[in-house]
């Protein structure tokens, strides 16, 4: 059974080695969550951490350990992420394929079996 909730791509991977050099949390893992919040209802949350928890599924893709909860694990299920260098800058971009709706900001979503509670954009 495949255990990649999240898919990363690889220039999400180098990126995140990026940070995680810069912030040196170097062997830290990347958790990556559902929280309630953001104008659709629900919003992605991204960062470092040096503990697994109990209900943590793993994965690990480029070297990069990924942690997801198994709450959020459902509405993130073949969530991608990507990294995207532009003009203006770069940034991560989440592409996931169980938001039904989702804010012009492209952080906040709802899915079918998650609403959240909207806030005010």
């Amino acid at each position: 059974m495949n255990n990649n909730v999240i898919i990363l791509t690889e220039a999400a991977s180098l990126q995140i080695k990026d940070m995680m050099k810069h912030n040196e949390e170097e062997g830290a893992f990347l958790r990556v969550g559902v929280k309630g919040g953001g104008c659709s209802g629900l919003s992605y949350g991204m960062g470092f951490d040096h503990e697994v928890k109990e209900d943590d599924l793993q994965s690990e893709q480029y070297g990069i350990k990924v942690l997801v909860d198994k709450e959020s694990a459902p509405i993130l299920q073949g969530t991608k992420i990507d990294y995207k260098q532009s003009m203006m800058g770069g940034g991560f971009t989440i592409d996931n394929p169980n938001a039904i709706a989702s804010c012009g900001c492209g952080s906040s979503f709802r899915t079918a079996i998650a609403a959240g509670t909207p806030e005010e954009c």
